[in-house]
This record gives structure tokens, C-alpha cells and sequence, in this order.
């Protein structure tokens, strides 16, 4: 039950969509007031267009580290699953978080079976042949790139092509459906922003969105059950552990999953990683002259840096505490990562854009628990190879004056103007 308890909003406005419309540096002003004054906070609800509530509850703002990773461990008093509204800041339809995101909004033990039969398929072999495909992809994606006339919109030339080919050849997608897919994929992220809707309504993008991805998933999972390939779409509708299997509708909000956070998080992680290095060229310059034994922690630090997704909500399943303040049975809070990966208390410097960073224990990929992100190893994979042969190849690269998006939930880079000479 929901607590009725009134409680004071905090003074600084992290819910409406004005503040998430600013850029990055500029929010985390307000985030870095609260931690170092106000480390647990109470905000009205999230404004959104989505599914507008008078009446929808506030939420505790979680911007610490040491929270963030608390919370995160904790699944049995602070929930994930459908019946508490899923993990996003604003409310969706209960349709749209069974359809789309999968074991994101799921508690045990239903999130412990899909997960292990999800992960199941991911065999080493599996996992080498995708890690080959990466690198190819890679060498590719920058063939293409040098053959433009010196300048391009990185986000389009880069670091989207990447996730979205290496999905589509993980997965099945054909060639000819990879663009349709790819602009589901985004505006199930954006679907807030005019580049998205244009003069269209949010829920209707959703939910057109949803179905495009349903579409193609339930298409895929026939075809490969009829004609079994080598490829990940195949596993999944052969997996069983435990004698249980997936159903071709939890195999379809997993495609989804798949689409969209396999997709944002080396995208985005790849924009601000390509931007940081163009505004801090020493350390550009570290890492190219040691590339090899350097890019392991470069990467962590790209991660970091980018917190690619902004925030996840959980639900107290009961009365407990957090820093003395009772947080009542229903209540939400909210973790903000990139918050926590600028939290003073933890990381020396942490505004500073270091690649030589040893201690790193962000929490990009999650704060730990059941829910720490599936897919980091191939998130990983993708940035070695491509910062491999863009430092290598295009060593001239210039980035100018990023164009971001606007919303609490992924730190997005839409454009983001790169020029260069011919490369090598």
C-alpha cells in the first residue's frame, strides 16, 4: 500500500521536463547540490506526456554512489516487476512494460528463470563469433566513414551503425529491415522529442514502435523455428534450462529489450567517449600511444563518463529505511546513475575525463544485484574495436558543438558534427 504520508518537495526541480531538457553539465549542477546537502531528497512526479497523472505519487531521489549500490543489491524490499509500474521515472501502460521491457520490469522468480534461459544461449562459440563480427563491423563502419568528403554527423556515421549491425547479425534481422528497426529502437527512447513525433501524439509513437519491433520478432522466431540458422534468434527458440522454455511473446519483448538498450548504451557511450577525447587531447594521447594496454580501463572510464542511461526506479515492497528516513511499502525511488558516477566520495577527480583511471567502480552498467546489465561484456567488445580503428585510421578527427536529447532516461547525443582528413 502506498503511503499517505505528506512529505516537502525538495526545492531543486529534477521531475519536469524543462530540467531534462538541459544539457548534461549543466543538470548535474543540481545533482552535485544534493548530494552534498540533501543526499536523499523527495520529488513530485515526473512530468510526461505519456500517461499524465495529477494524482501519480513523488518519488525519493537516490544520487549517491553507495545508495544507488544499496538499492540495487536489495530486490527482495525494492522491486523491479510490472505490478509495482516497472523501473522507468514516468508511469507506462501495463501492456508496454510486459511487451517492452522485459526482464528489466520483472522480480523473482520469473526474472531468475527468463534470465538464465536468456543467458543460456550466449555460449562462449557463440559469444567468439560475435566478438569476430564486431570487429569486422568496426573495420567497416570506418572504410565508410574516410570515404565521406571530410565531415559527417558521427551519431549517424558511427556510433549508431554499430550496436544496431551487431544486433541485426546477432539476431537475424535482415539487412533491408535494419533502418525500420533502428528508428523503432530510438523512438522508444524519444518519444518526447519533436525529431521522434513531429506532430504526432507520444503514446501513439510508443506504441507504433512496440509493434514494428513485435512484429519483426514474432516474424523472426516462425521463420526460425521452420528454418533453424546459426543465429541468436534460433537459440532462443530452442533455450531450455530447467525443462522451461520462452514463449514467443517473452521472446519478443527480450527482441526489444535487445534493440533498444543493446542499442543506446555503445551509442551513446561511443558520442560522449568520441567528445570527451576531442576535448581533452592529452589524454586522446595517452591512449592512442599505448592503445592495447590501455583501452581496459579507457573503457570503464567511457562508461563512466557517459552514464548512457540516466535513471531506474524501484519500489519499497515494505517499510524500511534509508539513511534513517523511513521510505514507506510503495513508495518509489529512483536511482539517478550518472549522479552516482560523479559522487565525490568515491572518485578522485570525477568531473576530471580520465582514461588512465584504475579505481572505477561506476555503476553504468547497474549498482549490482540481479539486474547488472546483460549485455556489458558485448557493450565492451564494441567499444574496443571501434576505438581501436578510429584512433588508429582517423587520427585528425575534430568534433564540434554536440546536439542533445532531451528526457530523464538515456544521456543522448542526436548529431554531433565530426571533421577529418583522409586518414591512412
Amino acid at each position: 500500500m502506498t503511503s499517505t504520508e505528506k512529505r516537502t518537495h525538495d526545492p531543486i526541480d529534477i521531475s519536469s521536463q524543462a530540467f531534462w531538457a538541459r544539457p548534461p553539465h549543466v543538470r548535474e549542477e543540481s545533482f552535485a547540490e544534493l548530494r552534498r546537502e540533501r543526499p536523499l531528497s523527495w520529488h513530485p512526479p515526473a512530468e510526461t506526456d505519456l500517461l499524465p497523472d495529477p494524482d501519480a505519487p513523488g518519488f525519493w531521489a537516490l544520487v549517491t554512489h553507495a545508495d544507488i549500490q544499496a538499492v540495487s543489491r536489495d530486490a527482495e524490499t525494492f522491486a523491479s516487476g510490472q505490478q509495482y509500474g516497472g523501473v522507468m521515472l514516468e508511469d507506462a501502460p501495463e501492456d508496454v512494460l510486459e511487451g517492452a521491457h522485459s526482464i528489466l520490469a520483472m522480480d523473482a522468480p520469473r526474472h531468475h528463470r527468463l534470465r538464465k534461459v536468456i543467458s543460456s544461449v550466449f555460449t562462449p562459440r557463440r559469444v567468439r563469433r560475435i566478438e569476430e563480427q564486431i570487429a569486422e563491423q568496426a573495420r567497416l563502419i570506418v572504410d565508410d566513414l574516410l570515404e565521406q568528403p571530410g565531415s559527417a554527423d558521427f551519431v549517424t556515421a558511427v556510433s549508431a551503425r554499430l550496436p544496431m549491425w551487431t544486433i541485426s547479425e546477432m539476431i537475424g534481422i535482415p539487412e533491408s529491415r535494419r533502418q525500420e528497426i533502428a528508428d523503432a529502437a530510438n523512438a522508444m527512447v524519444a518519444w518526447n522529442d519533436p525529431d521522434h513525433i513531429g506532430d504526432g501524439d507520444p503514446m501513439a509513437v510508443l506504441l507504433g514502435s512496440l509493434m514494428t519491433l513485435h512484429t519483426m520478432s514474432f516474424e523472426l522466431s516462425a521463420l526460425r523455428r521452420e528454418q533453424p540458422a546459426d543465429d541468436l534468434m534460433t537459440a532462443l527458440v530452442q533455450a531450455e534450462v530447467d525443462g522451461a522454455s520462452l514463449t514467443d511473446e517473452e521472446i519478443a519483448a527480450f527482441f526489444v529489450l535487445l534493440c533498444v538498450a543493446g542499442n543506446d548504451t555503445t551509442r551513446q557511450t561511443a558520442s560522449h567517449a568520441i567528445l570527451a577525447l576531442d576535448r581533452n587531447p592529452d589524454q586522446r594521447r595517452v591512449l592512442t600511444e599505448q592503445f592495447d594496454d590501455r583501452i581496459g580501463p579507457a573503457i570503464e572510464e567511457f562508461v563512466r563518463w557517459a552514464s548512457p542511461v540516466l535513471t531506474f526506479r524501484r519500489t519499497a515492497t515494505r517499510d524500511t529505511e534509508i539513511r534513517g528516513q523511513r521510505i514507506a511499502e510503495g513508495e518509489r525511488v529512483v536511482m539517478f546513475y550518472h549522479s552516482g558516477n560523479r559522487d565525490e566520495s568515491v572518485f578522485t577527480d570525477p568531473h576530471v575525463f580520465d582514461v588512465t583511471r584504475t579505481e572505477n567502480p561506476h555503476v553504468a552498467f547497474g549498482g549490482g544485484g540481479p539486474h547488472f546489465c546483460l549485455g556489458s561484456h558485448l557493450a565492451r567488445a564494441q567499444l574496443r574495436s571501434l576505438f581501436g580503428e578510429l584512433l588508429a585510421r582517423v587520427p585528425d578527427l575534430s568534433v564540434g558543438e554536440p546536439e542533445w536529447l532531451a528526457g530523464n532516461f538515456i544521456n543522448g547525443i542526436k548529431r554531433l558534427p565530426v571533421t577529418f582528413g583522409n586518414g591512412s
